[in-house]
């Protein structure tokens, strides 16, 4: 259910701002969606396991908590953040 290190590396180096940037908001959602994308696989074939789906929830709040901070603090940095993430249709 969790992420790799190697994938957590190539997500940071992916979104990174400056070199070593490992806090700001991009870097943060990218993480955090690829934690929900596992998640979700992980309920397709189990269904019942509702102590997971708590934890979900709480990483699908602080992803959008993060989005609506950097919406706005900066526009353009948001709407690039959801399109290369693709989480708006």
């Amino acid at each position: 259910m969790s992420i790799t290190q190697e994938r957590k590396e190539a997500l940071v180096k992916e979104h990174a701002r400056n070199e070593g940037d490992t806090g700001s908001p991009e870097v943060q959602v990218a993480i955090l969606s690829e934690r929900i994308a596992n998640l979700t696989e992980h309920f397709k074939t189990h269904a019942k396991d509702n102590h997971s789906r708590r934890g979900l929830l709480m990483l699908v709040n602080k992803r959008r908590s993060l989005l609506d901070y950097l919406k706005k603090k900066d526009q353009a940095r948001y709407a690039d953040l959801i399109a290369k993430l693709g989480l708006r249709k």
